[in-house]
């Protein structure tokens, strides 16, 4: 759980290695900071509980310790169960500090791009999301409050993104997409995995542990808005929207595609995935985006393209688990992550920052509706699914 696993898989991990170590029944509790099992073995009853700590995400760990699960054998002594658990707890992750950031710089100005920025809008999203992720390091690694953290890395990303903007139009280089860059350079503090895992928990009947872990979410979500309102109400924030720069088409798909591939991976990286599952990752995002991106450039609303691509993360994340046993969510949040509507999402915190409700709602029922697109997909996905 605290590596970000859902609540029902982590459900059916524990209830497996209960059988094999010889235990008849199995109950389980769970929500986002805390475990409760109690085990039977004939007539002998044992009630453990235990709190996890501040939520995490480690795709690498929840592969461990699902093959650990698989693996183990029937009558291990919990003694050995114990050092391998440990064993995987002390294993490093998988990338540097330093290649975090590059991967979330780089995933910055992909995900920029894709919004319309230009080059110069796509490098200071990329030098911003990069600068953030290093804070955002700093902050964790001291312990600092989650949510807090999410405030000062927020207010720290998008400061850096409005100074390096300010910087170029100074040497006369223009920004064509400010809002664009901006959403870019704070899209990695989306909690992805609490809202994706919540949605999955939600529709297994874990509604304990997926309310908790949506409200979490939120929690960041908010916390993330304060850091964005202190930078729109000190800068002076400009909602005018720039077109997009004049390509052809066959280049702008070719583009497109490359870039979603680019974030997708990166995004992958952030939450220590392998490099296999990285790059897995990469390529839905490529199919997955691309379509939505065709859909809505035929002419189809931004929602029901959002489906459609979500839908198709799920599908493949669901046949990736049934042939692979790689977890869903492992595949499921990078792809999803990068077609989050971040330019209506700017507007709404402008607009409501500035105290213009109606245009503020309008904003936010846009942003609305793609993200519950995006949610009605993966759902719809999962119940393609065996369980």
């Amino acid at each position: 759980l605290r590596a970000g696993n859902t609540a029902a898989r982590t459900h059916d991990w524990i209830e497996i290695v209960a059988q094999k170590l010889a235990f008849e029944s199995v109950s389980i509790s769970q929500s986002l900071d805390s475990l409760m099992i109690t085990v039977r073995r004939s007539s002998d009853w044992i009630t453990v509980m235990r709190e996890i700590g501040p939520p995490a995400v480690n795709v690498s760990r929840i592969g461990d310790l699902e093959q650990l699960a698989k693996t183990v054998e029937a009558g291990s002594a919990p003694r050995d169960i114990a050092n391998k658990l440990a064993k995987i707890e002390s294993e490093p992750p998988t990338y540097s500090a330093w290649s975090i950031a590059a991967a979330v710089g780089v995933a910055s100005g992909g995900f920029a791009f894709i919004n319309g920025a230009a080059a110069v809008d796509l490098i200071a999203a990329a030098v911003a999301g990069a600068t953030g992720q290093w804070f955002r390091t700093l902050l964790l690694r001291n312990r600092y409050n989650q949510y807090g953290a999410a405030a000062l890395t927020a207010l720290t990303a998008s400061g850096a993104y409005v100074l390096l903007a300010a910087l170029m139009r100074n040497v006369g280089l223009e920004i064509a997409n400010f809002p664009a860059g901006f959403m870019a350079s704070v899209l990695f503090l989306v909690p992805g995995f609490p809202l994706v895992g919540g949605l999955f928990d939600l529709l297994q009947y874990k509604t304990v542990a997926g309310v908790s872990r949506l409200a979490y979410g939120t929690m960041i979500l908010l916390a993330v808005a304060l850091g964005l309102s202190i930078v729109i109400a000190i800068a002076g924030i400009d909602l005018s929207r720039q077109p997009s720069p004049e390509l052809a088409y066959p280049l702008t798909l070719v583009l497109r595609a490359f870039a979603s591939f680019v974030a997708g991976g990166a995004f992958a990286m952030l939450f220590n995935s392998s490099a296999r599952t990285a790059l897995a990752a990469g390529l839905l995002a490529l199919c997955a985006n691309s379509l939505r991106l065709a859909l809505s450039d035929a002419g189809m609303m931004l929602a029901p393209a959002a489906f459609f691509a979500a839908l198709v993360i799920g599908l493949v994340a669901v046949l990736a688990d049934q042939r692979y046993n790689v977890p869903r969510i492992a595949m499921t949040v990078a792809p999803v992550v990068i077609m989050m509507p971040g330019v209506y999402a700017f507007e709404m915190v402008v607009l409501f920052n500035r105290g213009q409700m109606i245009e503020a709602l309008q904003a936010s029922a846009s942003c609305g509706f793609v993200i519950g697109a995006l949610a009605m997909g993966l759902a719809t996905a999962r119940f393609f699914s065996l369980k």
